[in-house]
């Protein structure tokens, strides 16, 4: 077996292992698609929910001591202003992840929606 004939999304060549029988690995076969968008669907619907929660309860816990550490002088308030700021961009990260998330999962769920009405048109025919 070589390597997987596929091009990544930023030009560059897949270094992946291919598959048997085949000159792409299971991420660029053209024959796993529809199992690749199944699996994606998935995915995004159960198991990165959770993520965006848990850095949210990171976030409100490190402002929670940072504030703590201020009113207590145990951190300089020049400081703490800078770190309150980072938090604000990495709040405004998450928060663009998010949206994105759910742009993929809008696309998925529509081209899906597309592929059955294409092949109900096919069909009817």
């Amino acid at each position: 077996m070589g390597s997987c004939a596929g091009i990544k999304p930023d030009g560059g060549r897949c270094k992946a292992q291919a598959t048997r029988g085949s000159q792409f690995c299971i991420g660029h076969d053209p024959d796993q698609a529809d199992a690749r968008r199944r699996r994606a669907s998935k995915g995004g619907k159960r198991g990165g929910r959770g993520r965006p929660q848990a850095e949210l309860a990171d976030i409100k816990r490190r402002l929670l001591e940072l504030t703590d550490a201020v009113l207590d002088g145990t951190q300089d308030r020049a400081n703490a202003a800078v770190a309150g700021q980072l938090i604000n961009t990495l709040l405004r990260a998450v928060a663009v992840e998010l949206k994105v998330r759910e742009v993929d999962e809008l696309e998925a769920r529509l081209e899906e929606l597309e592929e059955i009405v294409e092949r109900q048109n096919k069909r009817g025919a």
